[in-house]
């Protein structure tokens, strides 16, 4: 399972061999069943998760008590309530798993550490963040610039598979739509 967070970290920042070393030291490999919640809402994130396989999604209740998908992550990548994580405060989201997963996870003091330990690690954390800024930003213009079918349209553009993994309840909140509204988008896709 490491070979694909090595693979793309040796992509980005360069890796030797202690860098791999550290790495597998410092990232667990763990598995999750669907729909099991991984990180509360209301508590302080624990982990930085690398999906190496599965889907995940990042919600929270909205002031009439409804589920709200801020974020769903396709492998591989990154998944965490990133602000709560890096300043380890309380956050509102919780990370669920919607297929099972195969996850690595590292925790705060552990990445503090790696990225104090190797250069490569830490010019690559610095990317990750990088992506995660570059992705809400752009997420959050798609909502304000984009139609219902634009959104639905890049979507599919990016992830091809979701709708395959993905109930439409959690892409159609995702989308910042209802449910019915992005069944008849789809019918529109399919004629």
């Amino acid at each position: 399972m490491h070979e694909q967070l090595l693979t793309l970290m040796a992509r980005q920042a360069g890796l030797s061999d202690g860098d791999k070393a550290l790495c597998e030291h410092y990232f667990e490999p763990v598995q999750f069943p669907r729909s099991q919640v991984i990180e509360p809402a209301g508590s302080i994130p624990r982990y930085l998760y690398f999906v190496a396989e599965g889907f995940l999604r990042l919600f929270h209740y909205d002031r009439e008590g409804a589920e709200v998908t801020t974020h769903l992550n396709c492998p591989p990548g990154f998944i965490t309530s990133y602000a709560h994580f890096i300043s380890q405060t309380v956050s509102h989201e919780t990370l669920e798993c919607i297929t099972p997963c195969r996850l690595l996870r590292i925790t705060k003091d552990h990445l503090d550490v790696l990225t104090s330990q190797s250069s490569a690690c830490k010019d690559f954390s610095i990317w990750v963040f990088q992506q995660s800024l570059s992705y809400n930003e752009n997420r959050a213009r798609e909502l304000a610039a984009l139609t219902a079918e634009q959104r639905y349209a890049a979507l599919l553009g990016q992830y091809p598979g979701i709708v395959q993994n993905v109930p439409l309840r959690y892409i159609a909140s995702f989308l910042g739509m209802n449910p019915k509204s992005l069944s008849r988008i789809r019918r529109q896709f399919i004629r």
